[in-house]
């Protein structure tokens, strides 16, 4: 059933541009509004409404990292869009296991790297998986983001190009295109410059001598036999060059011997699948236009609804790669944090790049807590920013969220805590002091949720030192009251002389009480509330308090106001 808002919202449409709308739509967010223009979009074009399918392409020649799910949870949430306003839509997840092998990724153990040296310019579907537990590499590698999919709640139809190019589902668009090849080579030619496909059909056949993918040349196509013509004659690929045996041969394309190109299957997929809407990274921003020309102008089917998002970069503003070997994976991510925390990441904002490591997951968890207070209406906010947060969070559970408000404990209080805590009764000794600080009620045991959240900050204390600072700016009160607090707690106090300290300082630089509990809160525990302070403080040993809050006024630099 489709809900309609008369507020004032900005949504990103199109390739990142912002624009201002009058309308919420569905639950509020820009994943409805793009719905909703895939909607107004294939009604214009008079298209079948009875399935509107989404797509996203899932690699498989090294690990993927979190940008790879990214793929996956926006067009799923444009899925889920699309059934929130009363379509049947589904999403397609298309393994590119038919690909060729382009460089051994960094990051692997040497002897892993070494063996899979010789099959550079092999598919992955037909190299053998090191690791010994798929039944190819390609199986292993895409087997990781499936998991991730799955622990995530992302719903999808999955296609194997190997399966893909076996079965014959491309048939009538790889004759269609290697019949048309001299046009594909134009239109290439006209948005990228490049003359290659003037000269060779926009296909790679699989050598039957040597059994390369990519070393090989397809010149002639007869429609008649279906068979394209072929020699071995070598590439460099990612700046290494891989020799062909030279051999020359004809491969039947109903054999699944073969391949298209990047610049042309994106467009025969779209066409045999009916895909209605794909977003894409900014780095395939070419090979997507020249997709769209071929689909409409040599294929006669208009291409998918497209939205462009950017890459994530590691911190030291390096792309997130699997061949770089700066691979944060979504495995490493549910280490240390929930799957809604990561979908949280990937949904949040659609435009603008942003750089991002594992450090960054406690604050990515604490979101997650303030999303769900503004749900459940514990926490209060403006009424039309309220529906899009409201939004936000459903599509963060996949439109299956909590029945009620879970307990939440700042992640860097939880990790204090079982870092303190004996060994042989951690559950006992965090209950006791969870009850202390006002988190659980007296005699509350610890739930399933909550259960989970111990063993998350176990996995940080056991693989890190300590957690990222959070970063705040301060004012020249606020840094000054923070100052003087630090001295008066080098003093004997107990928990009421600590809490008495606190309120002095900030009445002595004419702070708000309250806005200065917060910015300690902020400091201690990356949250804007907690536990009373004073005997948190005494707690966390005042040593270690004193060490915190020093590391933040280190690092701020305040000017006279």
């Amino acid at each position: 059933m489709s809900k309609h808002f008369s507020i004032s919202l900005h949504c990103h449409v199109g390739e990142g541009k912002e624009v201002m709308t009058d309308e919420i739509v569905g639950m509020g967010t820009w994943y409805d509004m793009m719905a909703k223009k895939v909607i107004e979009r294939e009604q214009t074009l008079n298209r079948d409404m009875g399935r509107i399918r989404t797509e996203m392409g899932l690699g498989a020649s090294g690990f993927p990292h979190i940008g790879s799910l990214g793929d996956a949870s926006r067009s799923y949430a444009v899925t889920l869009a699309l059934k929130n306003l009363g379509y049947n839509s589904e999403l397609i997840a298309f393994c590119d296991d038919k690909d060729g092998l382009r460089k051994v990724p960094a990051g692997l153990p040497a002897d892993i790297a070494n063996s899979l040296e010789k099959y550079l310019g092999y598919s992955v579907s037909t190299i053998p998986d090191p690791f010994g537990c798929h039944e190819s590499y390609g199986k292993h590698m895409s087997s990781l983001l499936l998991e991730a999919l799955d622990k995530c709640g992302i719903q999808y139809k999955y296609y194997s190009a190997q399966d893909v190019y076996k079965k014959g589902l491309l048939l009538s668009e790889i004759r269609t295109l290697l019949t048309n090849a001299k046009q594909i080579g134009e239109i290439i030619k006209q948005e990228v410059g490049q003359e290659t496909y003037n000269a060779v059909l926009p296909f790679f056949a699989v050598c039957d001598k040597c059994g390369h993918l990519y070393t090989t040349r397809a010149y002639t196509f007869d429609p008649k036999t279906d068979k394209v013509t072929y020699k071995c004659e070598g590439q460099e690929i990612k700046g290494k060059l891989i020799a062909g045996c030279g051999h020359e041969g004809e491969v039947d394309i109903k054999s699944g011997e073969g391949k298209l190109t990047w610049k042309s299957e994106f467009a025969a997929r779209w066409r045999a699948l009916d895909i209605r809407f794909e977003a894409y990274g900014k780095d395939i921003a070419d090979s997507v236009r020249i997709n769209d020309r071929i689909c409409r102008e040599v294929l006669g089917y208009e291409p998918p609804s497209h939205a462009q998002y950017e890459m994530f970069l590691d911190k030291g503003g390096k792309k997130i790669s699997k061949s770089a070997g700066n691979v944060f994976t979504p495995q490493v991510w549910f280490n240390y944090g929930s799957p809604q925390s990561l979908l949280l990441l990937m949904l949040k904002r659609f435009v603008g790049t942003r750089a991002i490591d594992v450090s960054d997951i406690p604050s990515y968890m604490a979101e997650l807590d303030e999303l769900e207070d503004v749900y459940f209406n514990k926490k209060q906010t403006n009424p039309k920013e309220a529906i899009r947060l409201k939004g936000l969070f459903q599509y963060c559970y996949v439109m299956n969220p909590p029945a009620e408000l879970s307990i939440h404990v700042p992640y860097n209080l939880l990790a204090f805590l079982v870092k303190m805590a004996p060994k042989e009764c951690i559950n006992d000794y965090v209950a006791e002091k969870l009850q202390s600080y006002g988190y659980l009620k007296k005699d509350q045991s610890i739930d399933a949720n909550l259960q989970t959240r111990i063993q998350y900050a176990l996995n940080w204390t056991r693989d890190f030192d300590e957690i990222k600072e959070t970063t705040i700016e301060l004012s020249e009160a606020e840094h000054k009251a923070l100052s003087e607090l630090c001295i008066k707690l080098q003093a004997n106090l107990d928990a009421d002389a600590i809490q008495n300290a606190i309120f002095n300082a900030a009445k002595d630089n004419e702070l708000k009480v309250g806005a200065f509990f917060k910015v300690l809160y902020t400091v201690l525990m990356g949250a804007s509330q907690g536990p009373k302070l004073g005997p948190y403080v005494l707690a966390m040993g005042k040593q270690n308090v004193i060490a915190a809050i020093e590391r933040v006024l280190n690092k701020t630099n305040t000017e006279p106001q």
